[in-house]
């Protein structure tokens, strides 16, 4: 099996990104969501967030890196991901995701990964589980 046996249960990795402004514009450029929350200080002001909030995906998809660079690593191929945000990502906050391993399935290529987010304070803002597919290397040109 490909590179299975690399990995072990509680095997984790994590990745730090701050969230800046020029995040959020690019993110906004490259998917259209410009939604005030995320654009326009004063429109945020009136809302339960007081301050503009990064796009949740923005913030989530943090993990994309962590999966297809580090753990499992370069030719890994992302089945899903469930999400649940459990605090607004503020713009210029700084994200920390760490992905564990919580389950690897013996008669096939597959990770569960158990992924959280935490912000700069050490308070978890989103928290998930993915499940991957590892490739063996003649599939990924290795």
């Amino acid at each position: 099996m490909p590179q299975q046996g690399r990995w072990k249960i509680g095997d984790s990795v994590q990745l730090t990104k701050t969230f800046g402004e020029a995040e959020i514009e690019k993110f906004a450029e490259l998917t259209g969501d410009r939604n005030p929350l995320h654009m326009d200080e004063a429109f945020a002001a009136r809302t339960r967030f007081k301050h503009r909030i990064a796009q949740g995906i923005l913030s989530a998809s943090l993990v994309s890196a962590c999966i297809g660079m580090h753990l499992p690593g370069t030719g890994t191929i992302y089945l899903d991901q469930t999400l649940r945000f459990v605090k607004p990502v503020y713009v210029g906050d700084t994200v920390t995701v760490t992905a564990t391993v919580s389950h690897i399935r013996e008669d096939k290529p597959l990770l569960t990964l158990a992924t959280i987010w935490t912000n700069q304070h050490g308070q978890k803002v989103i928290e998930g589980e993915a499940h991957v597919l590892l490739m063996a290397p003649a599939e990924t040109g290795g």
